[in-house]
């Protein structure tokens, strides 16, 4: 597979998880829309290895050589095709590097909500940092850890649910980690266009988690167009 092959694969599997963005990428200008989707691209495949289900151990590895990778771009090297994007921007990448190990001890429930951010504040900080270059304006870093952990929980269900979050049955306990998520959601105003957008697709995401809890159908391409549009006009 050729390098532009190999990007391809990585951006396409995104794009896949977050078929709004096509609807939305109209608001960003298109010399921004290639790093942003790298960059947001890079984060799915760290949440992919939080979100691992059965044997941990491959996963464990595989952050262990991502670590490794950010580490090299830090000094401008890079292996991994994500890295012809992003490794040439002057990020803090080592500092990401060493918030990574912080996601394994994130698999396990947490005893509360409040365990279950500050459990993940090291990564959110990280995240911030660099997407703060990366993007140009920093985002809040509760703001990333709340999306992440709607993540986890559109992806690992019950395994994502702190240990005192109550419920008739797991579905209730499901909609209400979703509610309590949305609820400790910061404000996204001083982000970045970009992620201001993609935040506004999550947390709609979650609401509608918290009123079914699963998850539903995306609503109707106006609808996600009139998200796109508050959220790109925000902040």
């Amino acid at each position: 597979m050729s390098d532009s092959s190999a990007l391809d694969s990585f951006l396409d599997k995104w794009r896949h998880r977050w078929p709004e963005w096509q609807v939305a990428e109209i608001f960003v200008p298109p010399e921004r829309r290639a790093l942003a989707e790298a960059w947001f691209s890079l984060l799915q495949e760290f949440d992919d290895i939080l979100n691992i289900a059965g044997d941990p151990l491959p996963a464990d590895a595989k952050l262990a050589w991502w670590g490794e990778e950010l580490r090299g771009w830090a000094n401008r090297r890079s292996r991994h095709p994500l890295g012809r994007r992003l490794e040439p921007v002057p990020a803090p990448w080592a500092e990401l590097a060493d918030a990574l190990p912080g996601l394994i001890g994130a698999r396990e429930a947490a005893a509360d909500g409040g365990a279950a951010f500050a459990g993940m504040s090291g990564y959110g900080a990280a995240v911030a940092a660099v997407e703060a270059v990366v993007l140009g304006r920093r985002p809040d870093p509760g703001a990333v850890v709340a999306q992440t952990l709607a993540t986890r929980l559109a992806e690992s269900a019950t395994a994502a649910i702190p240990r005192d979050v109550r419920g008739e049955d797991d579905r209730a306990r499901l909609r209400g980690w979703a509610r309590a998520l949305e609820r400790r959601w910061p404000s996204m105003s001083g982000a970045s266009r970009e992620r201001r957008i993609v935040g506004a697709f999550a947390r709609a995401r979650l609401r509608r988690y918290a009123g079914t809890g699963e998850a539903s159908a995306l609503p109707s391409r106006l609808r996600l167009l009139l998200t796109a549009w508050a959220a790109a006009r925000g902040g």
